[in-house]
Parts: C-alpha cells; sequence; structure tokens
C-alpha cells in the first residue's frame, strides 16, 4: 500500500491567496503539511495554480526560513553569508553540487550508524531520535573528531577542484597574447 502510495508524484497547487491545496487529498494544506510531506520522504510539485510554475523550490526555502527562525537554527550567520556570496561566482553552479553530495554523504553516515545501532539491541528497531540524541551525546568528542576530519577531507577535495578548474583555465588560456602580471608592472 505505502509503495501505491509513493510511485506519483502529489500535485499541490497554489493559489493567489496563497493557500496551498493537494490534489490528492482534495484539501487545502498548510507549509506544516508540506514539512510533513517532505519528512515522509513524500514525491510532491507544487504548483502555480493559475500560471503553471513550479513553486517547490520556493515552499520548500519558506519552510527553512520557519524552521531558522523558529528554534535551534542550523546555519549560521557567517555561513549564510559565505552561501550567498557564492550567487553569480563562478562556482556557483559546483557549490550547489558540493553541498548535495555533502550532505548526501552525512546521510549515508546517519544511514550507516542507524543499521550499526540494530546490533546494540537485536530485535529493536533502529534507534529513536531520542537514543540518538544521547548516543551522541555520550560519543560527542568521537563524533566531532570524525566530522572534523570529513570535514577537512571535504575541505581539501573542495581546493583540489579549485585548483584543477584554475590549471585548467590556464592551460585554456595561456596560450592568448595577454599577461596580466606584465599589465601590473607598467600601471
Amino acid at each position: 500500500m505505502a509503495t501505491s502510495k509513493k510511485s506519483a508524484e502529489r500535485l499541490i497547487k497554489k493559489y493567489p491567496n496563497r493557500r496551498l491545496y493537494d490534489t490528492q487529498t482534495s484539501t487545502y494544506i498548510t507549509l506544516a503539511d508540506v514539512k510533513q510531506l517532505v519528512m515522509e520522504s513524500e514525491d510532491f510539485r507544487v504548483v502555480d495554480a493559475k500560471s503553471g510554475e513550479d513553486l517547490t523550490r520556493s515552499i520548500l526555502l519558506q519552510i527553512i526560513l520557519e524552521e531558522e527562525t523558529g528554534g535551534a537554527p542550523m546555519f549560521s550567520g557567517p555561513m549564510l553569508s559565505q552561501i550567498i556570496r557564492f550567487y553569480g561566482h563562478a562556482m556557483q553552479g559546483m557549490m550547489g553540487t558540493y553541498l548535495e553530495k555533502n550532505i548526501q554523504a552525512f546521510i549515508d553516515i546517519q544511514n550507516k550508524l542507524a543499521e550499526n545501532s540494530k546490533d546494540l539491541y537485536p530485535g529493536s528497531p533502529a534507534l529513536n531520535a531520542d537514543v540518538w540524541s544521547q548516543f551522541m551525546n555520550m560519543q560527542g568528542p568521537m563524533m566531532q573528531g570524525m566530522m572534523s576530519s570529513y570535514i577537512e577531507q571535504s575541505k581539501n577535495l573542495f581546493m583540489q577542484m579549485q585548483e584543477q578548474m584554475q590549471s585548467q583555465t590556464q592551460n585554456m588560456f595561456g596560450t592568448f597574447p595577454f599577461n596580466h602580471q606584465n599589465d601590473k608592472k607598467s600601471s
């Protein structure tokens, strides 16, 4: 039954009065309901009821904004500033992919830990959020070390990608008859 539920993408229409209409249930829903769809890994798409424009990303960003202002934020001010600085930058496209891959790697680590936790308590389902929280508090220093190592590796990978792009750019444009170092000396 759950398989058929996930097989089709759920369509949510946003009307000019800013209300969201779930075409699957034929009811109006709230952002909290959309968040619940996300939490349940439900496939959905939000479209403008009039124009048909895809509004899914803006609705998801709106949910993130509410989460960030409603409790303990996930993103610091400096981190958000850094993200904003990448817009319009040559690395913008690469940064999105980089962040997506890093989040997926973090999810994979979390899933592996959840899978391994089944061995700690045979016969019981994966640990719930409260138990995970306790476990993570006890394992704080070890997890911080593991995450620091992961972040350092991720940083090194990003730096290598950036150096590789610079090298490729120099190789590509190196044959052109301009040299910025000579331009700076003559100024």
